[in-house]
């Protein structure tokens, strides 16, 4: 974006300011991350007020402010843009800027994958377009139009991620962003407490339609009941199944790990073999949706096999990194749930990369009052005869490794509770024969053990 303090007056309808041919050229709600030429946007919350770094954010690059009308003592001098309400200009002016942007815009949601998937999609059409896409959890009310605000006015394709914990929250950012082409990549049980069901989490993530352009598409994980049930009531939606089963649109089987990634076999609309370096059967299957948009757009089969083996994800999401003790470290410790968990679990059971399998998992959280159930029930997918070592950490693992002494006795199953060091001292024991997976959810901070094998 690249705009004058008028023009985005107009956006507002509120009055020219003063220094009304200021041009802004980003948009930021940190001073501490203020870039030459943003423009500022201060919050007035509980426990902070933001007005109150709005010299500071000028002082640091800001090209303007905005200021609440009844917030005291605006500083003179200096361009600011009085609004009623920072949160909705900021929103507003997104809207604004969406309406004039000739990008592709595609939104993503499900309860796992949309980091993923994001970082796929972009990185196969990024050799092809000018792509710009969500920068770390900029996914929601908040995020969502600073990310808008923030293209590049020559950009191709805006990959958005769409978060949200309840009702009605997709509903606001698609509303917001209007894009072409949305995607669901699962259903899981993230914001069970929320929600109260899988039926309610898909219920919410299929507000996704909601937005979107009236000649646009749904990918959606068609191997999810869930989904194919919201779907089949929608008669005029465009809406293509990409998953792992026959009969979707576009499926993939023949999967197979290697130490570089994963390569596998593609059937329906598109047919091929393609490789990505990327671990997991559930990679593969976000992988399948960043092939079928890609293709939407023009790619052949050809261009898109080659983007898919230079695509790279975010940290923490199936990482590979070599510990100092010669172990493989599958840094997936971004975040967890009982779907993301199971198939981090089955893919270091089922690889062949490593003979040794480890498995540190930490609690799974925002599960509701069934919590209980969702922990001990990872024991069906945890064997003896696959599994090697199981370190569990976290009060709510507790549940499962109840389950589990029955199966791995005192030598291959450790419990800590609230302490990393008996995990870091058990894992000295991995070595070059071993792979070990780190899953849990964003609060356990399971990284911190990774980082004493990475000094």
């Amino acid at each position: 974006m690249k705009k004058t303090l008028k023009q985005l007056a107009t956006w507002l309808n509120e009055e020219v300011p003063a220094f009304g041919d200021t041009v802004v050229s980003g948009i930021s709600i940190d001073t501490r991350t203020i870039q030459q030429g943003d423009l500022f946007v201060p919050f007035r919350g509980e426990k902070a007020n933001g007005h109150k770094f709005v010299l500071q954010a000028i002082e640091k690059g800001a090209g303007a402010s905005l200021w609440q009308k009844d917030e005291p003592n605006p500083p003179q001098g200096v361009p600011l843009l009085f609004v009623d309400d920072p949160e909705v200009a900021l929103q507003q002016m997104a809207r604004a800027y969406r309406s004039e942007h000739k990008a592709k815009f595609i939104g993503i949601t499900g309860s796992n994958g949309k980091t993923s998937t994001k970082d796929i999609l972009a990185g196969t059409l990024t050799p092809f377009f000018k792509v710009q896409k969500t920068i770390g959890n900029f996914n929601n009310e908040l995020g969502l139009p600073i990310t808008v605000l923030q293209l590049d006015e020559d950009t191709d394709v805006a990959v958005l991620e769409m978060g949200m914990s309840g009702f009605g929250e997709i509903e606001f950012l698609t509303k917001l962003a209007r894009p072409h082409m949305t995607v669901i990549t699962n259903i899981g049980e993230a914001h069970m407490q929320d929600l109260g069901s899988r039926a309610g989490i898909a219920k919410a993530k299929f507000e996704i339609i909601q937005g979107i352009q009236p000649d646009g598409v749904l990918f959606y994980d068609g191997d999810e009941p869930l989904l194919q049930e919201l779907v089949a009531k929608e008669q005029q939606l465009k809406a293509v199944a990409f998953g792992l089963e026959n009969g979707n649109l576009l499926y993939a089987d023949n999967i197979e790990a290697t130490a570089d990634g994963s390569s596998f076999s593609t059937h329906g609309v598109i047919e091929g073999d393609f490789f990505i370096s990327v671990l997991g059967k559930h990679q593969v299957k976000n992988t399948l949706v960043a092939m079928l948009i890609s293709q939407q757009l023009g790619l052949n089969d050809d261009q898109i096999r080659a983007s898919l083996k230079q695509v790279a994800l975010t940290d923490m999401r199936m990482q590979q990194v070599n510990g100092s003790n010669g172990a493989l470290f599958i840094n997936d410790a971004y975040n967890a749930a009982p779907t993301s968990v199971k198939a981090a679990i089955q893919f270091v059971a089922s690889t062949t990369i490593r003979p040794e399998k480890w498995l540190v998992l930490g609690d799974m959280l925002e599960l509701g009052p069934n919590e209980k159930r969702f922990h001990e029930d990872l024991s069906k997918d945890i064997h003896a005869e696959e599994i090697d070592f199981v370190c569990l950490f976290g009060p709510r693992m507790a549940y499962l490794n109840e389950v589990l002494k029955e199966r791995f006795d005192e030598d291959h199953l450790l419990y800590a509770e609230d302490d990393y060091t008996p995990i870091i001292e058990k894992l000295q024991q991995a070595n070059e024969e071993s792979i070990v997976l780190l899953k849990g959810s964003r609060g356990m901070k399971l990284e911190t053990i990774l980082r004493a094998f990475t000094k």
